[in-house]
């Protein structure tokens, strides 16, 4: 029987050892090298005889991904990462370079099901999600790949994280472990499209992370043609699940807001959306969108969000528009990985 290693607790390796008849101490050693020194081969893990490296490399795989392409804006040194699987498909991880450290956005699955309309993650279809080894290996290759420490991580690339719930919980288990790299649950953001269900079950465990609700419409009648996981759960019921998680957790919201030009930017959307938002702790993050080839939809104009801005602020939304990031290397979640799809499929066409 194989474990994949990565994905397990402390606890959970240590009681594998004893089982298989390990010495207790080599559970320690070998989590910190998992997990504090990011050694994701038994090969270097040089304090560990040939013998056990080999029984582990049998019994234990590390499960793991690796860099096929890698790409580096020019503008503001936005790192886009395309990763194999074991399984040989790709997901995707961006890392940006804030005043405060770097920031990753992790993959949660290998594409998505949620169909959002503006979105490249769901073009390439869906496959699977992530195993919580899979997410962390995204974490800890990145930092290696680009030789400086990353602070805060982002759930927010390719797949709806609370659609492979457990193994995304024990993901931040993991990265939040004091005997790992022991992230700050305050550095760690969440992105959801809205499933209801699952932000209670969130709720139920008081994580002091950052809840973001990829929102991007106001109203039933236009989240239903862009969002189809608004015709399962409404505006409003999604709504009522985020006041009562800001009220129980005292953590703000964010609320994430692509503007679509002529779609979703109106001034009566920006009135309509600071109406039912009104008292909740929140913040709107609007994102000027990257263009995606195959997508109809544009982005607003810098004009149309700055209106959009000022009118929630008037009516007293904190907002603020993210800065628009890698714009010049596919940094939309997606792309990368359909094109290195397309260019495997005809390579495997021309043999």
């Amino acid at each position: 029987m194989t474990r994949d290693i990565l994905s397990m607790t402390y606890d959970e390796l240590s009681q594998a050892f004893s089982a298989e008849g390990i010495q207790g101490f080599r559970s320690k050693q070998v989590y910190e090298w998992l997990h504090r020194h990011l050694v994701l081969s038994y090969d270097e893990m040089t304090n560990l005889p040939k013998q056990l490296r080999e029984t582990l490399k049998e019994k234990f795989p590390i499960i793991t991904c690796s860099v096929v392409r890698k790409q580096v804006s020019k503008a503001d040194g936005t790192v886009k990462l395309l990763f194999e699987m074991q399984d040989g498909d790709y997901v995707e991880s961006v890392v940006m370079k804030y005043k405060y450290g770097y920031t990753i956005c992790v993959s949660s699955q290998i594409g998505c099901k949620m169909g959002c309309a503006f979105c490249a993650s769901t073009l390439g279809g869906f496959k699977r999600g992530l195993t919580a080894g899979e997410i962390l290996s995204q974490v800890y290759v990145a930092q290696k790949e680009i030789g400086e420490r990353i602070s805060h991580i982002v759930l927010m690339g390719m797949g709806e994280p609370l659609d492979n719930y457990d193994n995304v919980m024990r993901f931040i288990s993991l990265v939040t472990d004091e005997k790992g790299i022991n992230l700050s649950m305050r550095n760690i953001s969440l992105s959801t499209c809205g499933i209801v269900p699952k932000i209670y079950d969130l709720l139920d465990k008081k994580l002091q992370l950052t809840l973001s609700i990829s929102l991007h419409a106001p109203t039933n009648e236009l989240r239903d043609k862009i969002m189809p996981v608004n015709h399962k759960y409404k505006v409003e019921e999604l709504l009522a699940a985020c006041r009562k998680y800001a009220g129980e957790t005292s953590r703000r919201i964010s609320f994430e807001y692509a503007m679509l030009s002529g779609i979703n930017d109106s001034d009566e959307c920006a009135q309509t959306l600071a109406s039912k938002l009104k008292g909740m702790l929140c913040h709107v993050n609007l994102i000027p969108v990257n263009e995606v080839k195959e997508s109809p939809f544009k982005p607003s104009t810098p004009e149309r969000v700055e209106r959009f801005v000022s009118i929630l602020s008037k009516n007293g939304i904190n907002a603020t528009v993210r800065r628009k990031l890698g714009s010049d290397i596919d940094a939309s979640c997606g792309q990368l990985r359909r094109k290195e799809k397309e260019n495997k499929s005809e390579k495997e066409g021309d043999k």
